[in-house]
């Protein structure tokens, strides 16, 4: 299932029919079984046995995620775990927990600490002062060794990062920098209460870059309030004159009845669906004509970089930081809400800071909840993860890995994907699944065919669970 495929002109008018039939709430695929499913019956015992099985594999690398959740104040768009305060003072406390819960993981997995990636996300990792991150960096560096060539990754405010930040960054090792620009337009930007300049971001990458970092990627998101196809593509070229080496084009997950921040939007201001599809064909076609690679559904990707590297080679990967490059097996997550996948589990830890603050200081590992995947979970994890990543899904590939016949195994979902077919969106073979170039803009719901939760427990749910695909 490895190889490249140019992306390819949509083509086909995306009409409003088409759109109300597409334009309904599913998963954005980051894990399978999506979070939803995490039940509070996964135990720290029950991670506990997964680190153990997990250092059984000695010298295989790790990945590590650290949350940081603190921020100065609230973004209205924002889904992520945030806690918001100016005074910085209160959020010190937290590294001290967070040294502490590397020392759990440390000492439940003695023989193995090699990391092939470790990513800072938040909040506002630059939050704390470069010589606080220092502080907490250092140790955790020592027990969890990096790699040659690993991936040392932040999250970055361009508005509170500063050239300190990225010198002391640099000095530990750190290398990919992702920086928050979500829209340029400042009435969108007020909107959505995140007011900054292209000068404060354009002012770090050039400090990034000569600082050793490369991978410098952007995040944009489409759908905010007031956007319209003119103001977005000024941003979009705003964007390519940085010459940044990726960007995630992210779609607005507008779910107020999850996110109370979000209530705060007037929600007459966001886009129509037929606008915000506009939104993202125009970023794609931009992305694309100044020879960026498409890299997933809304990644991009200069030629030379990593994720477009991955993505010939059939190494790309895709976990709750979107799409990476992942070569170690097993992902910990550190801190208040993070996620960690340990041989055939995920695992989330404590959302509420006092909670985990708790078990650390007794010494427990302080897990919330978490899901231990079946033997069916990982099938429909690789299939869906082929259609996320590449638009295609060879069916030999997954018949050899999992031992089953693919038609007979998903009648079912075969059945459900073609009507799909029907609407020209996909075409199936005797062995191949592949996304049309349309059918591309919506792969969440040709991934939805294979999601069995989806189909058995939240198809037709009161209130939805998960934003739309729109």
């Amino acid at each position: 299932m490895t190889g490249a495929r140019a992306a390819r002109p949509v083509g086909r008018e995306i009409t409003a029919d088409l759109l109300a039939r597409y334009d309904r709430p599913g998963p954005r695929y980051t894990s399978y079984p999506t979070a939803v499913e995490f039940a509070d019956g996964f135990t720290a015992a029950d991670y506990a046995s997964r680190l153990a099985a997990a250092d059984a594999l000695g010298d295989a690398p790790l990945s590590l995620y650290v949350h940081l959740p603190f921020c100065e104040e609230r973004c209205l768009f924002c889904g992520c775990h945030v806690i918001v305060t100016k005074h910085r003072e209160m959020a010190a406390p937290y590294l001290a927990m967070l040294k502490e819960e590397t020392a759990l993981l440390a000492a439940r997995l003695p023989n193995r600490r090699r990391v092939a990636q470790l990513h800072l996300g938040g909040g506002t990792p630059t939050y704390y002062t470069p010589a606080q991150l220092t502080d907490l960096l250092t140790p955790l560096l020592r027990e969890f060794r990096p790699m040659p060539g690993a991936e040392l990754a932040l999250e970055a405010d361009p508005r509170v990062t500063t050239a300190a930040h990225v010198d002391a960054l640099a000095d530990l090792g750190f290398n990919r920098i992702s920086l928050g620009v979500q829209d340029l337009t400042p009435d969108v930007q007020r909107a959505v209460n995140r007011v900054q300049s292209l000068e404060e971001t354009a002012a770090l990458v050039e400090h990034a870059r000569r600082r050793g970092f490369h991978g410098i990627n952007v995040d944009l998101i489409y759908g905010l309030p007031l956007q319209t196809p003119e103001s977005f593509e000024r941003t979009v070229d705003a964007v390519i004159a940085l010459g940044v080496d990726r960007t995630a084009v992210y779609s607005f997950a507008f779910v107020p009845w999850v996110r109370g921040n979000q209530k705060k939007l007037d929600d007459d201001q966001l886009p129509s669906p037929e606008t915000k599809i506009a939104l993202f064909a125009l970023a794609r076609e931009r992305f694309l004509r100044a020879g960026y690679d498409a890299i997933g559904m809304d990644h991009f990707a200069r030629p030379d970089d990593e994720l477009a590297r991955a993505r010939r080679e059939g190494r790309l990967r895709r976990n709750f930081q979107g799409y990476t490059v992942i070569p170690g097996d097993d992902v910990l997550g550190l801190g208040i809400s993070a996620i960690g996948d340990v041989r055939g589990a995920y695992v989330q830890n404590e959302k509420k800071l006092s909670t985990y603050e708790e078990a650390v200081r007794a010494g427990v590992l302080p897990v919330a909840r978490g899901v231990a995947r079946n033997t069916d979970d990982d099938i429909r994890r690789a299939v869906i993860h082929e259609l996320m990543c590449n638009f295609r899904v060879d069916m030999g590939t997954i018949e050899r890995a999992y031992g089953i016949d693919f038609p007979a195994y998903f009648a079912a979902d075969l059945r459900e994907l073609e009507r799909h077919a029907r609407e020209d969106m996909v075409r199936v073979s005797d062995r191949t699944i592949e996304a049309t170039a349309v059918g591309e803009l919506f792969v969440r719901n040709l991934a939805m065919c294979f999601d069995r939760y989806q189909r058995e427990r939240h198809a037709n749910a009161e209130r939805p669970v998960f934003s739309r695909t729109v």
